[in-house]
This record gives structure tokens, C-alpha cells and sequence, in this order.
């Protein structure tokens, strides 16, 4: 990151971001967290307390003013009272704990007094399938920018962001590693929708013509990047990876099945294998570079603790 003089971030240890709390009560338990936790993410109630109820809070206040500002824009256009999303980008490398951090967020957004509902999509479902990745040979880039429909992202967003009821987005399926056939989720105008993956804050060329809209996180009212350094991500992929072998990819129906057939040591190489042929490469080509677009950076250390906030200056 820039130094603190260049950066246009607002840096904040552990303890004077939790100290935002404020009286943000904690409406999660422990059971909860656990249940909502990705593998090989081992996040507990503590971290909730320490960084996702201010998190959380810092989040109603930039609902309110949006909502706010919409009222005012509406009344000023003479305009009907359509709904509009507040729309939350979240980015980050594999295995970072992007998933969670969406779940958990998504539970504590919809416990807020008001009871908003609050929607989560993952970018994974807007993958080309994997016969479309074979036709264009891409299976190797898969989850790198060329591998997603960005057209079908850009006509999603905007739908939700026009107010639209009954929008649906595909599905995915991580068992059999491809888009479910004629399976869809519908997301019918929520308060708040949660919109996760790696490359949401990618930036892409400007078109020629000026008229299109070029950046999935133009619609995004606030974007959130989950951050590591490298090495430990790198650990993180292949410790999830050894235990997939031993739970996931036991089932024959896995995509991945073949890997819990080999040995320990060849599942570890392999795994070390596409994390530098693959995902190292998109994250360091694609993935961090987008970084400095966010508006809220939570950097983790080792253990997976957030041990440092960077907020974007107004």
C-alpha cells in the first residue's frame, strides 16, 4: 500500500477499529458464526465483535445517506418512489475468506432494527460453462476476467439497480465445478444486495464509443476488499485444499474426485501447482491491482484475524 501521506486510505489498527462499535449490539452466537464460516476459515464471535460490528455500523450510516440522497433526487426529478438497492461489492483472492465475510455480513445487515432484507450473489454463477471455457480454451483461466459473462453481470446489476422485481442470476454448482443447467436464484428487490467475488472491482477498457457503462462497480454503492499477503494466501489455498481431499472431493460425483485418490504428497503438489500456475497469477495480474478501487480494505494476518482497516477518505 501507499505510504500513509500518499494513501488515499485512512488506516486503522484492530483495536481503534473495534472501538467504532460504539453500542452496535452483537446479534450473532457462536453456533452462528460457525455455521456461517467457509473451511479452512476458522473465524470466531470475537472477530465479529472486534471488526464486523463496527464494519456494520459504518455500513448503516452509508445506507441511511443514500437512501437519503435517493428521497432527495426523486423529489427534486418529481420522480415515482421506486425502490433501489444499496448495492455492497466485496473482491479479494481465493481462499481469503471472501465467503464469509458476505454470509456474516448478510446476517448482521438483516438484524438491523429496521429489518432490511438483504440478498447474496456470488460471481460464480456468471462463469462461462465449463463446454464454453473448452470451446474458447480457457479451462485454465477459469475465474480469471475472460472466464465470466460480463454482459450478463452489467444486465443483472442493472435490473437490480433499476428497481426491478424478480431478477434472476445462475447458479453454481462447486460439487461438479460448472453452471447448473435451467437453475436460477430470483432476487425481488431486496434493501441491500451483497455481490461477492474475485474480480467485482476489475477494470476493463473504456469502450470506444463512450456509451456503455465499462465497470461492474459503477454499481456499487460501497465495495470491500479482503487482503493478505500472498505467501499466507498461498498456504491458505493449499491448507483448504489438503482437507477438500479428505471431505469434498471424496464424493464421486466431485469434479475433483480424482485428487482424493492420489497420494498426500501429489495432492500437495498438485495443489501448490495450481496455485502458481493459476491463481497466483490472477491475483497478482488481475485481482491485486484492484485493491486501491475499494472503499473499506480489511488486511488479515496469519491466524485470519483483521489486524488492520484501511477506510477511503471522503
Amino acid at each position: 500500500m501507499p505510504s500513509h501521506k500518499q494513501s488515499p486510505f485512512l488506516n486503522f489498527t484492530r483495536d481503534q477499529w473495534s472501538s467504532f462499535r460504539a453500542d452496535t449490539p452483537l446479534t450473532l452466537t457462536e453456533e452462528e458464526v460457525e455455521r456461517l464460516r467457509s473451511l479452512n476459515d476458522p473465524i470466531a464471535l470475537q472477530e465479529v465483535t472486534s471488526i464486523y460490528l463496527s464494519l456494520s455500523r459504518l455500513l448503516a450510516s452509508h445506507v441511511e445517506a443514500t437512501q437519503a440522497l435517493f428521497s432527495q433526487r426523486a423529489e427534486f426529478l418529481n420522480l415515482s418512489d421506486t425502490k433501489t438497492p444499496f448495492i455492497i461489492g466485496i473482491a479479494g483472492s481465493v481462499a481469503v475468506g471472501k465467503s464469509t465475510t458476505a454470509r456474516i455480513l448478510r446476517e448482521l445487515l438483516t438484524r438491523w432494527p429496521a429489518s432490511p432484507k438483504v440478498d447474496l450473489v456470488t460471481t460464480d454463477g456468471f462463469l462461462f460453462s465449463n463446454e464454453t471455457l473448452r470451446k474458447q480454451d480457457l479451462m485454465n483461466r477459469k475465474g480469471f476476467p475472460e472466464s465470466f459473462d460480463r454482459r450478463r453481470v452489467l444486465d443483472f446489476l442493472s435490473r437490480i439497480k433499476a428497481g426491478e422485481r424478480n431478477v434472476t442470476a445462475p447458479v453454481y454448482s462447486h460439487l461438479v465445478y460448472d453452471i447448473v443447467p435451467n437453475e436460477c436464484v430470483t432476487v425481488d428487490q431486496p434493501d441491500i444486495l451483497i455481490f461477492e467475488g474475485i474480480n467485482v472491482l476489475q477494470v476493463s477498457d473504456l469502450p470506444n464509443d463512450g456509451d456503455s457503462v465499462p465497470f461492474v462497480s459503477d454499481y456499487f454503492d460501497f465495495s470491500i476488499y479482503i487482503d493478505a499477503d500472498a505467501k499466507i494466501i498461498e498456504r491458505w489455498y493449499i491448507d483448504r485444499f489438503m482437507r477438500l481431499r479428505e471431505t469434498a472431493f471424496r464424493n464421486p460425483e466431485s469434479f475433483f474426485h480424482r485428487y482424493s485418490q492420489v497420494s498426500e504428497d501429489s495432492a500437495r503438489s498438485i495443489a501448490q501447482g495450481l496455485w502458481s500456475n493459476i491463481n497466483m497469477v490472477n491475483l497478482r495480474d488481475n485481482i491485486l491491482p484492484t485493491r486501491q478501487r475499494a472503499d473499506l480494505v480489511l488486511h488479515k494476518d496469519a491466524s485470519h484475524a483483521v489486524d488492520q482497516v484501511l477506510l477511503r477518505r471522503l
